[in-house]
């Protein structure tokens, strides 16, 4: 073993050390960093060709690896807008140079412009909500954009579009609607079912529509829509005035086995109320999409749920993030209308990413393609709202390796100072 070698050996150890206590440095420096991933330095040995009788000592290698795919503890705070990610994946956000990276820092505050910022400067960035609902990219980022949860001045969104779930009482006894009268006759009339629905014109008012269902024969039900501006103030129902029937009524069967809609009817069972004429009971209305496939038939009480869009005039209050990455906004009047919904992002191998400042990471040669997704789908996590990541520092284990490296520096040390004192005694050995 050369002299030389002894002292690159040390020397190489010293330097090994000092990567080491490195990452106890910036470990300790982010204890308290959200989402932060405790940094390790790995060693290797690099030995090289030794003949008989003569050993050359090698050295040390480093590899510095991040824990990334380890879950921080949860710590719960009193901001909607503090998310965290409780299992697998990553928000994805942007730079302010549109750059699109990945993290699992979700400290967000809104910006001047409304744009949901974490400490980093990073927006994070979701699929709009449109009359659809919203779809991922799989292999890319289009389609994302920063999540903007303010509205500038007064909002109102006219309904187009509603679902209606609903079970009709199978053993309900049969009626006879007669002709639904609407031209202010006093004629009565029979009804089985009766229920209504909101929606919204384009200046927010509310419109009210009355759903009637009428058992006509074993398995056979007619519907009927009237706006209820045309009841009459005495009965709160029939009869209605003119024009008040906004579509004619509609004949449905259901399967006597399933209970559910022939395939017939269920080509019927989606009802487009027209946009209303000026002058009419809803003049400002839009045309409305009614989608009534879900009707069912069985031995049970009449049961109804419906979801219409639109909302009325109002500012946004506040926003609510669910589980599955949907943001909805929560206006002054308590309507919850969904605008985004959150990307969840993730990698064959996630520790192999390449960290960015910032808390931030992105795709590396190792790391495998980036998969986007939604929460709580396809092995992402769920988001939890009003909560942070913990950063996965232990500080007492950062300070056993700060004291190990030490002691271990201090020895490599000890080996370069006895090479270099055995290199004096052997330039000495001239004199």
């Amino acid at each position: 073993m050369s002299l030389y070698g002894m002292m690159r050996t040390g020397s190489s150890g010293m330097n090994a050390q000092a990567s080491r206590l490195s990452t106890v440095a910036d470990n300790i420096a982010n204890a308290g960093t959200t989402g932060y991933k405790a940094a390790s330095t790995e060693f290797s040995s690099l030995l090289l060709p030794s003949v008989s009788g003569n050993y050359n000592s090698g050295a040390v290698e480093t590899d510095i690896r991040y824990g990334i795919s380890n879950q921080g503890a949860l710590q719960y705070t009193s901001s909607a807008t503090d998310l965290a990610i409780n299992g697998n994946g990553f928000f994805v956000v942007e730079d302010p140079s549109g750059v699109p990276y990945m993290t699992r820092a979700g400290s967000f505050v809104p910006n001047g412009d409304g744009e949901l910022v974490n400490a980093g400067g990073y927006k994070l960035l979701g699929y709009p909500y449109t009359s659809d609902e919203p779809t991922p990219v799989v292999n890319g980022y289009a389609g994302l954009e920063p999540v903007k949860i303010t509205s500038d001045g007064l909002v109102a969104t006219p309904s187009s579009f509603g679902q209606f779930f609903s079970n009709l009482d199978a053993s309900a006894e049969v009626v006879d609607p007669a002709l639904l009268p609407a031209d202010g006759s006093d004629e009565t009339t029979e009804y089985t079912h009766k229920t209504s629905i909101k929606a919204f014109d384009t200046l927010g008012n509310e419109v009210l529509y009355d759903v009637y269902f009428s058992k006509t024969d074993e398995n056979m039900w007619q519907m009927a829509i009237f706006n209820a501006a045309g009841r009459d103030e005495t009965t709160g129902s029939f009869p209605y005035a003119t024009d008040s029937l906004v579509v004619d009524p509609i004949d449905i069967e259901f399967d006597p086995v399933t209970g559910k809609l022939t395939d017939a009817s269920e080509a019927l069972a989606t009802v487009v109320l027209p946009a209303a004429a000026d002058g009419g009971l809803v003049p400002n209305m839009v045309e409305l999409s009614l989608d009534f496939t879900e009707l069912t038939q069985l031995s049970y009480d009449f049961t109804v749920r419906a979801s219409v869009n639109g909302n009325a005039p109002s500012e946004v209050e506040q926003i609510q993030v669910a589980e599955d990455g949907i943001v909805y906004a929560q206006y002054e009047n308590g309507d919850l209308v969904p605008m985004y919904r959150l990307a969840m992002a993730t990698v064959q191998s996630p520790d192999e990413l390449r960290v960015i400042s910032g808390n931030v990471y992105a795709q590396s040669n190792d790391s495998g393609i980036v998969i986007l997704g939604f929460p709580n789908s396809n092995g992402m996590g769920s988001i939890v709202s009003g909560a942070l990541e913990n950063s996965t520092v232990d500080i007492a284990e950062e300070l056993t390796r700060m004291i190990e490296s030490q002691r271990t520096y201090t020895a490599n040390s000890k080996v370069f100072q006895t090479g270099s004192d055995l290199m004096d005694v052997l330039v000495n050995l001239k004199r």
